[in-house]
């Protein structure tokens, strides 16, 4: 017997066809509301597309979407809640996502080249953050400074201007797209949870009428506004301050009058040589024979005379008083050591604004001192001595002949001819711009005074001032 086929109703399949669709539709959600995998679960190879896109961390997980690829930057934290922090700049591996900016110790080639487990990042949260050039936080070029809402600042900085110049504009853009949705700043994070139902998972959003503390105001705002109340204050009192510097300028005495009141007297210590010989109505200043008769008085036996440093304080209070008085008695017990003597007699022949020996006569006393046969050198530096000012001449011819006095005394006081030159080379002439070799020039300069010393006598004749 032939088994007939079962009829089968058209409702029937209608009804299969619908719990088909709706079981089909149940699977498909709870597909959908698989947000995150288990750490455990193998995942499906990525394909080449998604790869390059940089989706992914460097351990493998799923993030926020990059904007800009990683490359090496320095950078440095500088603040932390608001608290300054000390500066220490380092090479980190940068990656910009769509809410945060990324630091990594090392790329993900490196890591993997080296066989580490994905390193874990700094993140900093861009949802509010002030981005800005800056010049005052460090003295490195192409620095951007990053501060957050939560009172953390950081510095990038690149060697590269158009490669620092690429992350600030990012880094603006990245920023400003957090600020421009509805409501206000939107968050920078999206919260991912499990969920069993079809329903979207929703974005949280910033609350626009909960009210920011004052405590998280940055410190770039702070200073903003203080340069800017400085600054208006400053424009305001202007005008005032400089019509009070005129007027005082203006009832201000001269330098005259104050002198014919004596409240300011002239220098000896730093005058020009003619200056103040025509001051004194002298040819020799007034000081330098005091000095060399007090010397020739008493310390033409000392051991080490103008070799041995005096006092330093006790050389300068000498030197103000001689500023300040006309009459000075250096047979004072203050001035008992002769060596506070000879040493303000040194500092005035070494502050003088032209040495002894003239800047126009430097080179002329070089090239004399070259010459090879004696009687042609000393002829050739008394020609040259005889050329001097009236003042530099007589002052030297006072000053030599001294020295040649206290070289017959050399046994008591143990120096030397070459000993002096040593002291007063240096002392009475240099170059006026030191464009030679110094150290030949010193040469030069003890040579020169070494031959005056020596033929003191056939240059300038015998006996003193």
């Amino acid at each position: 017997m032939q088994k007939q086929p079962a009829l089968v109703l058209p409702g029937a399949v209608q009804m299969r066809i619908k719990s088909s669709q709706n079981s089909s539709g149940e699977r498909l959600s709870q597909t959908k509301s698989m947000v995150l995998p288990e750490p455990d679960t193998l995942q499906k190879p990525i394909n080449r597309h998604r790869r390059n896109q940089s989706q992914h961390n460097i351990d493998g997980s799923v993030g926020p979407q990059t904007v800009l690829k990683g490359e090496y930057l320095n950078k440095a934290k500088i603040a932390e809640g608001g608290k300054k922090l000390r500066k220490n700049w380092t090479s980190t591996w940068v990656v910009l996502c769509s809410n945060q900016l990324l630091f990594y110790k090392e790329s993900k080639q490196e890591a993997v080249a080296n066989l580490k487990p994905g390193g874990k990042a700094d993140g900093v949260d861009l949802c509010g953050a002030i981005i800005e050039w800056t010049t005052e936080k460090s003295s490195r070029k192409n620095v951007v400074q990053i501060t957050t809402l939560t009172g953390q600042e950081f510095l990038l900085q690149a060697d590269h201007f158009p490669t620092i110049c690429k992350w600030h504009d990012a880094l603006k853009k990245a920023v400003d797209s957090l600020s421009s949705g509805p409501g206000g700043k939107s968050c920078g994070r999206v919260a991912l949870n499990r969920s069993n139902s079809t329903e979207c998972l929703p974005r949280p959003t910033c609350e626009a009428t909960k009210p920011k503390p004052k405590e998280t105001k940055s410190e770039h705002r702070r200073s903003i506004m203080f340069k800017l109340n400085y600054s208006a204050s400053d424009s305001a009192d202007k005008n005032g301050v400089k019509n009070r510097l005129k007027k005082f300028i203006s009832r201000r005495p001269s330098m005259k009058t104050l002198q014919e009141k004596g409240l300011i007297k002239d220098r000896v210590f730093g005058c020009h040589m003619l200056t103040l010989c025509e001051r004194e109505g002298t040819t020799v200043p007034r000081f330098v024979k005091l000095c060399v008769d007090e010397v020739e008085k008493r310390g033409l036996e000392a051991d080490g005379i103008y070799r041995v440093s005096g006092n330093l304080a006790v050389i300068q209070k000498l030197r103000f008083l001689v500023d300040q008085e006309e009459e000075l008695d250096l047979g004072d017990s203050q001035w008992e050591d002769i060596h506070v003597i000879t040493g303000a007699l040194k500092m005035f022949f070494r502050e003088l604004p032209e040495p002894l020996f003239p800047f126009r006569f430097f080179d002329l006393f070089v090239e004399a001192i070259k010459i090879k046969e004696p009687t042609q050198k000393v002829q050739a530096m008394k020609k040259l001595i005889h050329q001097l000012p009236k003042p530099n001449h007589n002052t030297m011819k006072l000053l030599f002949h001294h020295l040649r006095r206290l070289l017959t005394k050399s046994k008591e006081n143990l120096m030397s001819t070459q000993g002096i030159s040593i002291v007063f080379g240096p002392t009475l002439m240099w170059p006026e711009f030191e464009s030679g070799n110094m150290e030949v020039n010193m040469v030069y300069q003890n040579q020169i005074v070494e031959s005056i010393l020596i033929e003191c006598v056939e240059i300038f004749g015998p006996g003193g001032m």
